[in-house]
């Protein structure tokens, strides 16, 4: 008798283990599931980029998402009131610098033109930069590339489907460890735009960016709070190319990349 009763008792405990155990990995399963589920709703939602919008759909295209906008909102910008920040001015031959406690402070003079020539592997690219319109997000990408923070960082991300091509970093997750404000809304989209990226929450850009390249940019336009500070004077022909080189990667909802990768040796701020 003891002995198939401590039998029983052996077997109740083993169902009991196994039932604690498949309890526990059903349980990890759920949130490994709604993991995925939170991950997809961020990603899809914002992560340092634009929404991809690609036959009529609503997809995540960029290192930051966006909720759908007002496309019938005329373009605006905060021109009075940027809130800068404190965050020291580079100088001549400044260390580089990638990290950062808080935003610059003003570093630019507004009433002055600013171009920036990208050095890339592929090509050069100007842009002249949209003081006037823009001034904060100018004064930001200006104080970066003097602290030399773009160079060698790549333009690593390509999406055919609304024309753009994304850097600022080496992968979408890189960050200059704030944020700057946004300078209105409402905008539109066009080829040969210089725009700053971000998330789908307020005032989320920092350092990255992206160039509109063909008319599909436009799908944007329902989104409109990405900021574009400035237009490419020379070297759209090379970004025509980078985006032409683009090579899908399966399962990446923000597109995917130029073959070979193009690599930004550095931006060069001119003042006029």
């Amino acid at each position: 008798m003891g002995t198939a009763k401590r039998e029983r008792q052996k077997a109740n405990r083993q169902a009991r283990l196994e039932a604690a155990v498949e309890a526990q990995q059903k349980a990890k399963t759920r949130r490994r599931y709604l993991g995925f589920v939170l991950i997809a709703v961020v990603f899809l939602g914002g992560a340092f980029l634009i929404n991809r919008l690609s036959g009529g759909g609503d997809d995540a295209a960029t290192e930051e998402a966006t909720e759908a906008g007002d496309a019938s909102t005329s373009t605006t910008a905060a021109k009075a009131g940027f809130a800068y920040s404190v965050g020291e001015c580079p100088t001549a031959g400044a260390e580089r610098t990638t990290t950062f406690k808080v935003a610059p402070k003003q570093c630019i003079d507004p009433s002055k033109s600013y171009t920036a020539v990208f050095d890339t592997s592929a090509g050069s690219i100007t842009v002249a930069l949209d003081t006037a319109r823009a001034p904060g997000t100018v004064n930001n990408f200006v104080a970066l590339a003097g602290w030399r923070y773009y160079e060698n960082s790549l333009l690593f991300r390509t999406d055919p489907s609304i024309g753009i091509i994304q850097g600022g970093g080496r992968t979408n997750k890189d960050t200059p460890g704030y944020t700057i404000p946004d300078e209105g809304s409402g905008y539109t989209y066009s080829p040969g735009q210089l725009v700053m990226a971000r998330t789908a929450a307020p005032n989320s850009a920092g350092a990255q960016f992206f160039f509109t390249v063909d008319d599909k940019a436009s799908a944007l336009n329902g989104q409109g709070t990405y900021v574009p500070f400035g237009t490419v004077t020379s070297g759209l022909d090379v970004l025509q190319r980078i985006l032409a080189s683009h090579v899908a990667e399966a399962g990446n909802p923000l597109g995917g990349a130029p073959d070979p990768a193009v690599v930004v040796r550095g931006v060069t701020i001119t003042e006029g």
